[in-house]
This record gives structure tokens, C-alpha cells and sequence, in this order.
């Protein structure tokens, strides 16, 4: 049973709908209706264009208890008010929203405006301290740009040994927030995005900690020109010259989001790329060119994306952003590219998720210098079986990929998925492992040795050469949507229902340790943990669904 304040579903699904929808998380109000929507959203409005200290938790309070109010007030007919939507929907765990105490709500939203106030916050990013000695230690190799799992081998893994006997050294943990996004380590500093649930949306802030401590080094959560963002799925990158942060922004219900650049000394924002959609995914950046998807907001029983404010609907864009400026250099459409991208040597690989059940090889480089050279922006586009959600993995001459029938949210009646490796150079299909279910995270490679998390909950050992298993295992803990960090000695990963798994990647699978991250006494009901763990200099880091972003450190290393 559902006891979170927030009655909250995500909107990936429809009644009596499965199969191929979106491969997100989205969040919506539970207890919806006309009046307290429209009565919200106009509260809502006057907190993004004023920001008042005070009038902003009067009018949330006002409007969600009026709304409330007039929720649960019986129908002049008699007929009871409808049926909570997460009551409607099917869920990959079983749950049900109840009824909802708008009062709390309310008072939840302005204890959450009071703690970002009370650490300066909605104020602006805070100033900058010194650099922990940790920075000496990290082996991170500067002349690389770091992206979502550390680089296009998706290993998870940024140096140092593979820690066991973890012990927590630090948890950052904001009240009601969850920390979908994962995290990424450098010079003793871990990057890290939040996202905080509100009726009718969500919000977030990207911040930096330090490494050895946990303490706040700059946190910001508002745009330029005004307003909040709204909450993050998409997990940061860093530059090369680790001078700007990058990162997407919005959840795949949101529309006009950015993809961000800030500052990484001092946590200011330097620019933002606007989109007429989200990017979910993480983006990737080579020399000075930043590559990111826009996906596409399907609704209806076709799934067919949903019109922007000028009624055209929009299928979903890759899209390529200077990184001094933020300036977008082109934009080459791709239906809903959710994917993480990869990019080397001037060409980024992208999945194409619903609508699409594609793999595309795009040029990065600006219009101009394509035409100059004669060059289109297409490479190659190879069609997929399923929806091609899964992060692209580079390795050799090999393109990985996850694909798969299920997403985040929900599993298909007939769940199905397959792991790709594609040539590089023409996008044909090399070899091909069927899974009993998606792929959605990375797959991390090393040593020859692919690792790839089935949702299902079983995590496989294949052969790069071949695609031929060397072992599998199932968890029995409900399922990963997590990308694992593979160490060569140790798989790392976490499952929807919050735990921490350490496997021993030597001995078959063999389960070694595992940890419970999510707060005590407040179980992650909707089974999102999704961040990834990131292993750097004997710690591992991973975001939870309710307990924060947690560093362990181990007791001995192999």
C-alpha cells in the first residue's frame, strides 16, 4: 500500500495499454481533477513569475486545500469521486494511492521551499570552497571529457580497486526528494542532480558535494531568467578542460526543458539550450561539441507524440550544442531518442525508442564544415526489434546497445528484449542475445566482458567476440534499471526496491554483499531506484529513491 504523501503514477502508460510506450519515469497528480488542476497550476504560475517568500506557500496551501476540498466532496448524484489514477493504471509493483492529505501536501511544499532557503539555495549557487585533498588522489584522466558511466565503455568505474565490506561514510539526503540521476565523481567532488515530486510536476536542483565528506559545495535549482527546473532523470557529463557541467533536464511528461551548462567552480548557470521537449538522457561531449536527445511525449493508444503549444507534434531530435556557448549547431530528427548518446571520433550513436526501434550514427560536426566536405549528417540507421532505449556502449569496433518491449514504469504482458552489437562503420548486426525482458541500462564493458542487467532482475557475463554468455545470475530482488559498474573483479548495481548488490564477477555472479539505501521507514514504493553506482578511489556512489545520495567506502579492496 501506497503511503507517500503524494499520490503520484506515472503517465508512461494508459489503461489497458502495455507494450511499447515510453521508457521513462513520469509523474502527475494523483488525485486529478478539473477544478483543483486549474486551481493549482494558477498557484503555480504566480510562485514561477513572482517567487514571493510568502505569498508562494499561501497560495500552494490555498489552492490545494480548496482543491482538495472540492475533490472529495460527494458528487450531487451521489457517485463517488473517481478512482485515484495509480488505482488505474498497472503498475510493475503493486500499489495503490488512497486518499490524499492536500493539507500536507501543501505544508510538504513549503518545508521543502524553507530547507532550500535555510542552505541558500533559491538564493543562487553559493560560492565556491577549496578543493578537497581527495583531487590529488583521482585518476581521472583530465584530457577526457567524463560522461554518464564514466566514459563510452560505460564501466562505471573511474579507478582504484574494487571495494568490499562497504561501510556508509556519508548520505546528502533531502526530505521527499529522489535522486534518479547518477552521480559523477572528479577531482574529489561528486556531481549529482535531485528531483522533488509536486502536485502537477516536480522540481530539481544540480549540486556538488564534496567527495570525502558529503558537504554542499554549490546547489542551484533556478534558470536564468526565472523560475525552477523541473525534476532530473538525465545524469551529468563533464568537460574535457572540467570547466563545465552539462546535463538535461525534465521528465517525460515535461515540455520546453534545456539542456544545461553550469559552471563548475561556482555553480552558476552559463547557459541553457532550449528544447520544445525534455532530454532524459545523459548527453555525451567530444572537443567542444555537446550531443543530446530531445524524446518525444507520446500520448493516445498509438502512442503518437503530443503537439507542442503550436499544435505540431513533435516525434523527437538529436541535437548538437557548442559548448563554450550553449549555442545549438544542428538538430537532425530521430523519433524520441531517450538514449543515452556515445560519441568518438566526430560520430555519436543514439537509440531510437518508440516509434523509432532504431540504432543511428550521426556526424557531429557543424553544418558548414559537412557541406564543405561533401558529408551528410546521416552515417548509417540500423532497425532494432524493439524499442532501442538502453545507452550506447562503445567498445572496438562494436556499437552495444539494450532494447526491449518494457520500460521504467511498466512490463510488457510478453516482456522481451535483446542485446545488439553493431559494426561501427556500417551498422550491421555482428551478433545478437535475446533477454527475457529489456535492457534499460548501460551495458559496462571491460577485459572483453560485456555486463548487462536484464529488468527481470538476472545481470549477464557475455563475450564481446561472440555475444556468448560466460555466466548469469538472478538477483530474486525485483528488477534492475540500473546500468552495473564492473570493475573486473566486481559488478556493482542496484534494484528497483533499493538495495545496493555487489557481485563477485570471478566466481559466476556469486552475490558478495548487499545494502539497503533507501531511508529507514520509508520503503521506495514506487520501486525507482534507477541511479547507477559509480566506483572511484575505493568508494562507491549511488543515488536512492527515498534515502539520498549515499559514498560507502570499503573496508578491504580487491
Amino acid at each position: 500500500m501506497v503511503t507517500s504523501m503524494f499520490p503520484i503514477v506515472m503517465l508512461d502508460g494508459l489503461p489497458g495499454v502495455a507494450g511499447d510506450l515510453a521508457v521513462v519515469p513520469v509523474f502527475v497528480n494523483a488525485g486529478a481533477a478539473v477544478l483543483p488542476a486549474v486551481i493549482g497550476a494558477l498557484a503555480s504560475v504566480a510562485v514561477v513569475l513572482a517567487k514571493p517568500k510568502v505569498l508562494a506557500p499561501v497560495l500552494l496551501v490555498t489552492a490545494l486545500v480548496v482543491g482538495g476540498a472540492w475533490y472529495f466532496w460527494p458528487a450531487g448524484d451521489g457517485a463517488p469521486p473517481p478512482a485515484p489514477m495509480a488505482d488505474r493504471g498497472r503498475r510493475t509493483t503493486a500499489a495503490s494511492a488512497g486518499e490524499a492529505d492536500w493539507s500536507a501536501v501543501g505544508m510538504a511544499i513549503i518545508q521543502h521551499r524553507q530547507r532550500q532557503e535555510a542552505l541558500g539555495r533559491t538564493a543562487g549557487p553559493a560560492a565556491s570552497n577549496d578543493r578537497d585533498e581527495a583531487a590529488a588522489e583521482d585518476p581521472t584522466d583530465a584530457r577526457e571529457a567524463l560522461i554518464f558511466r564514466g566514459g563510452v565503455q560505460r564501466s562505471g568505474h573511474l579507478g582504484g580497486g574494487s571495494p568490499v565490506e562497504l561501510v556508509e561514510q556519508w548520505r546528502s539526503a533531502d526530505p521527499d526528494t529522489m535522486y534518479l540521476a547518477s552521480p559523477l565523481v572528479a577531482d574529489g567532488r561528486v556531481y549529482a542532480a535531485s528531483c522533488y515530486l509536486m502536485p502537477g510536476g516536480s522540481e530539481g536542483g544540480v549540486f556538488a558535494l564534496d567527495a570525502a565528506t558529503g558537504d554542499e559545495r554549490w546547489y542551484v535549482d533556478t534558470k536564468p531568467g526565472g523560475g525552477y527546473f523541473t525534476g532530473f532523470f538525465s545524469s551529468p557529463a563533464l568537460s574535457a578542460d572540467r570547466k563545465t557541467l552539462v546535463i538535461g533536464q525534465g521528465l517525460h511528461v515535461d515540455a520546453n526543458c534545456e539542456l544545461i551548462g553550469v559552471d563548475v567552480e561556482s555553480g552558476e548557470i552559463k547557459w541553457t539550450a532550449p528544447t520544445p521537449l525534455h532530454v532524459e538522457g545523459s548527453p555525451a561531449i567530444e572537443g567542444g561539441i555537446v550531443v543530446a536527445g530531445a524524446g518525444a511525449i507520446e500520448q493516445g493508444e498509438d502512442h503518437l507524440p503530443r503537439g507542442d503549444p503550436e499544435g505540431r507534434g513533435h516525434p523527437g531530435f538529436v541535437f548538437g550544442v557548442d559548448i563554450a556557448s550553449g549555442e545549438e549547431l544542428w538538430r537532425y530528427q530521430v523519433n524520441d531518442p531517450e538514449s543515452s548518446p556515445a560519441v568518438e571520433d566526430g560520430v555519436a550513436y543514439i537509440g531510437s525508442g518508440v516509434n523509432g526501434n532504431a540504432v543511428v550514427a550521426l556526424r557531429t560536426a557543424p553544418q558548414p564544415e559537412l557541406d564543405e566536405a561533401g558529408q551528410e549528417r546521416l552515417v548509417w540507421e540500423t532497425e532494432t526489434p524493439y524499442a532501442a532505449v538502453g545507452p550506447v556502449t562503445l567498445t572496438e569496433d562494436l556499437v552495444l546497445i539494450g532494447c526491449g518491449n518494457s520500460n521504467f514504469v511498466f512490463a510488457d504482458p510478453n516482456p522481451a528484449g535483446v542485446i545488439l552489437a553493431l559494426d561501427r562503420e556500417t551498422g550491421a548486426v555482428v551478433w545478437e542475445h535475446e533477454t527475457n525482458d529489456s535492457v534499460l541500462g548501460a551495458i559496462a564493458v571491460r577485459d572483453g566482458i560485456a555486463i548487462a542487467a536484464v529488468r527481470t532482475g538476472e545481470v549477464l557475463a557475455l563475450d564481446i567476440a561472440s555475444g556468448e554468455t560466460h555466466w548469469s545470475v538472478d538477483l530474486g530482488e525485483g528488477p534492475v534499471l540500473s546500468s552495473p559498474a564492473y570493475t573486473g573483479a566486481c559488478v556493482y548495481l542496484t534494484t528497483a526496491d533499493g538495495y545496493l548488490v555487489v557481485l563477485d564477477a570471478m566466481e559466476q555472479g556469486a552475490v558478495i554483499e548487499k545494502h539497503y539505501i533507501n531511508a529507514p521507514g520509508a520503503p521506495g514504493e514506487r520501486a525507482l531506484t534507477v541511479s547507477s553506482p559509480l566506483v572511484q578511489g575505493g568508494h562507491v556512489y549511488v543515488g536512492s529513491e527515498t534515502g539520498g545520495l549515499i559514498c560507502f567506502t570499503g573496508k578491504h579492496s580487491r
